[in-house]
């Protein structure tokens, strides 16, 4: 099954090609992250697949209406602040605005997972704006998850986390994936990427420069010309490993 389809997605600003051609598909049960350094076009894409900037070609999300997109896909944006002076739990609940009848049995269970899952049962009646940056990331994931869609989509949702919960939440987004729902993320570390994602989307100026498993995408090549850098990989019992060994220059002929 299908979740999101992108074909030939571009998006230009002040006439300067910003994502240029985009074909992907993404299906269920999928943990896809999204790599490339900064400027490459990762939340470009996300936006554009969301309907959420203009652009041409064809996305299959951007093509519903408000509400059958919020019933189709979560969203955590990069941004993590949180203005609102709200209890944890009542932002949590936010996540299940798009769905009738969001006060019974059926959201307040998804809320109480949401929040189980992100360790934030005993925070429930603080305020969100008085957490820590890594609690506040965390309650943004809550909420996405509460809303339970088909597809999660998240903006570098590890970024400012400890790595305990990197790991974490990591391998909760690996589990949903294994349920049958689909998560697509941008990520920078590409170590937790090359562990816990089942494929790997790299871009590299706003193109796509590698798409499979972890292991055909974070080759050596591919690493010298979208990064710039050298690293080591094995297969360990977990999945690949990786570990970065230095940098280069970028040669435009790899």
């Amino acid at each position: 099954m299908t979740m999101l389809e992108l074909r030939n997605l571009s998006l230009s600003r002040a006439g300067v090609p910003v994502l240029g051609g985009i074909d992907l598909r993404l299906g269920a049960g999928e943990f896809v992250g999204l790599l490339g350094p900064n400027g490459a076009g990762k939340t470009t894409l996300l936006r554009a697949a969301l309907g959420l900037l203009p652009a041409q070609g064809h996305s299959s999300l951007a093509a519903l209406s408000a509400r059958e997109r919020a019933r189709a896909a979560a969203y955590m944006p990069q941004g993590r602040e949180i203005a609102w002076p709200m209890p944890v739990e009542a932002l949590v609940a936010l996540g299940r605005i798009a769905h009738p009848h969001s006060a019974g049995a059926a959201d307040r269970a998804a809320i109480e997972r949401a929040m189980t899952a992100l360790h934030l049962a005993p925070l429930r009646h603080r305020r969100a704006t008085e957490l820590s940056g890594g609690e506040q990331a965390r309650t943004l994931i809550a909420r996405a998850l509460a809303q339970e869609t088909p597809l999660l989509i998240a903006d570098e949702p590890i970024a400012g986390l400890d790595p305990a919960a990197q790991i974490e939440v990591m391998r909760l987004f690996g589990q949903i994936a294994g349920q049958g729902r689909t998560v697509l993320a941008s990520l920078h570390d590409l170590g937790l990427a090359a562990r816990h994602c089942t494929r790997l989307v790299m871009l590299h100026r706003g193109r796509i420069a590698a798409d499979g498993p972890p292991e055909q995408v974070l080759t050596a090549e591919n690493l010298a010309r979208v990064f710039g850098i050298t690293a080591h990989l094995a297969q360990g019992p977990d999945g690949l490993l990786f570990q970065p060994l230095g940098t280069i220059g970028h040669d435009e002929s790899l």
